[in-house]
C-alpha cells in the first residue's frame, strides 16, 4: 500500500490513521465509548503505566477513537504528532501553560480571540506571565517585542476578526534565531488552506468546533506539531488539567474531516462572490478579506495561503445602531458567534466575541462598533447575497 504521507490532502482526510483490519473490518472507525481499559495482569498494568508497553489505560490518557483522529490531524498538518482536546480553549490553555512558567513573557499578534485574551489576562494576574501585543509586520517590530524572558510567540492569522495577515516566514526566521517557539491558531484556514508547520512554526492550534467539525454539533480542539512537544503536553497539561475530548466527539470530527476539502472549496467560492458584492454596495464602508487583491496583506496571504477562506469582516456605513439594525433584519443568515458551519452566520465582535477586551485595546486591534464578521456557509451564494442586500437596503 502506498504510504499515507504520499497521498494528497483529500485522500488523507478520509483514510489517514485508520486501518479497518485492526478494528474488526469496520469501514467507519468505531466509537470506543469506555472510560477505562482492562489489563490481562497486574504486570501488564504496571508496564503500561511505566511506559514500557504500549496499550490503553484510561480514556483521559488516550482512547482508540481519539488516537485515529490525532494521527489523521498530524498527517493533514504535516506534523509529527497531534493532541485532541475537549474545546479549542482547552487546547490554547494547555499550550500556553505548557510552554511557560512564572515570570515568562508571551509575544502575541495584535488581535486575538476574546477568550484567548482573557486567558492571557488571567495568566498575568495569577502567575505573573506577561504578554504584549505587536503588529509583527517587520523584523524591527518583532525584535523589539522579544524580551529576555519571552518563551513563545502566539499568532492568529488571519487575525480574528480584522483579517490581518501575519507573515509566518518572517516571524519564524527570527524566532528560530532566538530559540523561541512559534504557536499559530490555524482555525480560520484549516490545514487545507494553510500549513504553518511547513513554513517553520512549532505548534498549530485549532478550534476544531469550526471547520474541522463543520456541522455545528461538536466542541473540540486540536494541537499539532513536533513530537517531543506534543508528548510533553500530553503527559503534563492535558493529563493533569484534563481538558480531553470524548470518543463520540472525536468520531464526529473524523466524520467532518472526510468532507473538509470539498467544504472549504465551497466556503471560499461563496466568500469570493460575496466580497465582490459587498465592496460595490453603497452602505458598506470597508471589507476585509485576505483573498481580495485590495487587502493590504494580499501578497503575504498569496504566499502562505491556498485561498482566502470563508470568513469576511466588513463595516457598515453609519454607527453601532446601523450595524445592529442591519444584522437584526437578516432572515436567512443566523446571528451566532461560531463559524465554519454549513449555515452562514454573522456576529458583532465588539459586543460579543471580543466584549471582554477593553474598549481602547479593541480600537487598537481595529475592532470598531460598525464591524461585523460573516462566516459564509454552503448555501447558494445568490441566496446569501440576497439576504445581505435586503438588510443593507434598509439602512
Amino acid at each position: 500500500m502506498k504510504k499515507e504521507s504520499n497521498y494528497r490532502f483529500e485522500t488523507k482526510s478520509i483514510h489517514s490513521g485508520y486501518d479497518a483490519k485492526n478494528h474488526n473490518d469496520s469501514l467507519t472507525p468505531p466509537i470506543y465509548q469506555t472510560s477505562t481499559f482492562t489489563f490481562s495482569s497486574i504486570q501488564q498494568g504496571a508496564n503500561r503505566f511505566a511506559g514500557v508497553e504500549d496499550g490503553y489505560i484510561y480514556s483521559r490518557l488516550s482512547n482508540p477513537t481519539v488516537t485515529i483522529l490525532e494521527e489523521r490531524m498530524a498527517q493533514l498538518e504535516e506534523g509529527e504528532a497531534a493532541l485532541a482536546f475537549g474545546s479549542g480553549m482547552a487546547a490554547v490553555s494547555a499550550v500556553l501553560i505548557g510552554l511557560t512558567k512564572a515570570n515568562d513573557h508571551i509575544l502575541c499578534s495584535k488581535g486575538l480571540y476574546g477568550c484567548t485574551f482573557g486567558l492571557l489576562q488571567m495568566l498575568q494576574e495569577k502567575y505573573s506571565i506577561q504578554h504584549s501585543l505587536s503588529n509583527l509586520s517587520t523584523s524591527d517590530e518583532i525584535l523589539s517585542g522579544i524580551r529576555e524572558n519571552t518563551s513563545c510567540i502566539y499568532i492568529e492569522t488571519p487575525i480574528n476578526p480584522t483579517m490581518k495577515i501575519i507573515d509566518l516566514e518572517l516571524v519564524t526566521k527570527i524566532a528560530k534565531e532566538k530559540g523561541i517557539k512559534v504557536v499559530v491558531d490555524n482555525t480560520f484556514l484549516t490545514p487545507y488552506l494553510q500549513k504553518p508547520l511547513i513554513i517553520g512554526c512549532d505548534l498549530v492550534i485549532h478550534s476544531a468546533t469550526k471547520y474541522i467539525g463543520g456541522h455545528g454539533d461538536v466542541i473540540a480542539g486540536i494541537v499539532a506539531g513536533e513530537a517531543d512537544t506534543i508528548r510533553y503536553l500530553k503527559k503534563t497539561t492535558q493529563k493533569d488539567i484534563g481538558g480531553v475530548i470524548s470518543p463520540f466527539d472525536a468520531w464526529l470530527l473524523l466524520r467532518g474531516l472526510k468532507t473538509l476539502g470539498v467544504r472549504m472549496d465551497r466556503h471560499c467560492e461563496n466568500a469570493e462572490k460575496i466580497v465582490e458584492k459587498l465592496r460595490n454596495h453603497a452602505k458598506v464602508k470597508s471589507v476585509y478579506y485576505p483573498g481580495d487583491i485590495t487587502h493590504p496583506d494580499y501578497q503575504i496571504a498569496k504566499k502562505q495561503m491556498k485561498k482566502g477562506g470563508g470568513l469576511i469582516s466588513f463595516e457598515v456605513t453609519g454607527s453601532y445602531e446601523d450595524a445592529v439594525k442591519f444584522a437584526d433584519h437578516l432572515e436567512l443568515i443566523q446571528i451566532a458567534v461560531s463559524l465554519g458551519d454549513a449555515e452562514t452566520l454573522i456576529q458583532h465582535p465588539a459586543s460579543m466575541t471580543h466584549a471582554v477586551v477593553p474598549e481602547e485595546t479593541r480600537k487598537q486591534m481595529g475592532i470598531t462598533n460598525e464591524l461585523l464578521r460573516l462566516s459564509v456557509g454552503l448555501e447558494a451564494w445568490e441566496d446569501i447575497w440576497g439576504d445581505l442586500e435586503q438588510a443593507l437596503d434598509q439602512l
